[in-house]
């Protein structure tokens, strides 16, 4: 289990939070990824084009709201979501509750040890958990994993529910010839439990075998599961959001669908990604990092790191490269994309 970590301290922490701020809901989380040296670069600011700097000033003139141009890529997507991974490790310390402006702390565990320090994380300020959780069954647990633990998993997202977490998210990547005959069962934990069941495409990243013929589309999944509940009603959504969200009449809790690969979402996204090792990503799905980090180690001004963060997004696509070619891009993941 990894929990959000210790404020960052000094001045990255001040930096970041002075730029972002009135601008960015800003979200931490926690990174999976083992931490990667990155290649060092030559420290330079980049800068945006006059093209795109006068094609963004364009698009903001146009809205009432004034929102930071630096923000805003060339496409005119706000840039108003911030997902901060904070660590790598588990740890209990409780400081980020301090920092202003801060919207929601979050863990994604694999919920083995969730009943037992989910107490402590809840006074330390812990306000949404997901859960990643792959079966339902125990032997097919045990041959994911490498280890048992099922048992435990199901125990801490019963000790969630009772200490009030609501709704309580269950991320479940969905693999043909795995768990695809388990729709029906995921579905039917949300009847009387306050569960947010997430089905989530198979994703292309680094080290996961990745096999288009492994990927059950979002479509599918939902004619399996409308085939049990025809009644499945489709509930509203902000347009910024990267899940579909579905429930079944009558029932406590709802599912939703991740569908980054068959329906991408990248038209509304509006989110920006700092990795644990200081990284700035535009998109989940690029290999294309800035290192933060770096820039502040080298004692870049507030003034620079605009630059460096409005180059950076202004150089943003307006769609990821596709399935086929992202399963064969350098890409690390950040725990998934969920929100």
């Amino acid at each position: 289990m990894a929990a959000a970590a210790a404020a960052p301290q000094g001045r990255r922490c001040l930096l970041l939070r002075t730029l972002f701020r009135g601008q960015l809901g800003i979200r931490g989380c926690r990174s999976g990824v083992p931490v990667r040296q990155q290649q060092q670069q030559a420290l330079r600011v980049p800068s945006a084009s006059a093209e795109e700097i006068t094609k963004r000033k364009g698009f903001l003139s146009e809205h009432a709201a004034p929102f930071s141009a630096f923000l805003t890529d060339q496409f005119g997507r706000q840039h108003n979501y911030l997902r901060i991974s904070l660590t790598e490790k588990c740890n209990l310390r409780s400081q980020l509750r301090k920092l202003e402006g801060l919207q929601t702390i979050a863990v994604t565990s694999n919920g083995i040890n969730l009943a037992r320090l989910l107490p402590r994380l809840k006074e330390a300020g812990l306000n949404a958990i997901n859960v990643s959780l792959d079966t339902l069954v125990p032997a097919k647990y045990e041959f994911i994993v490498r280890r048992k633990g099922f048992h435990k998993v199901m125990e801490g997202i019963h000790k969630a529910i009772e200490l009030g977490y609501d709704p309580l998210k269950v991320n479940c990547v969905v693999m043909r010839g795995l768990n695809e005959d388990e729709l029906v069962d995921f579905v039917a934990l949300t009847e009387k439990q306050p569960l947010d069941v997430r089905f989530i495409e198979y994703m292309p990243f680094d080290g996961n075998k990745w096999n288009f013929k492994k990927m059950v589309s979002y479509k599918e999944m939902l004619d399996t599961i409308k085939q049990r509940w025809p009644a499945l009603e489709k509930l509203p959504c902000e347009a910024s959001s990267t899940a579909k969200a579905y429930k079944v009449p009558n029932f406590q809790g709802q599912v939703s669908f991740i569908t980054s690969m068959s329906e991408h979402f990248c038209g509304s996204c509006n989110r920006l990604r700092i990795t644990a090792d200081g990284n700035l990503k535009v998109c989940l799905f690029g290999n294309s990092e800035v290192s933060l980090r770096d820039y502040l180690r080298s004692n870049a001004t507030k003034e620079e790191l605009v630059q460096i963060i409005g180059a950076a997004v202004g150089r943003k696509k307006k769609q990821h490269a596709g399935m086929l070619n992202i399963s064969q891009m350098k890409n690390r993941p950040m725990i998934l994309i969920g929100g």
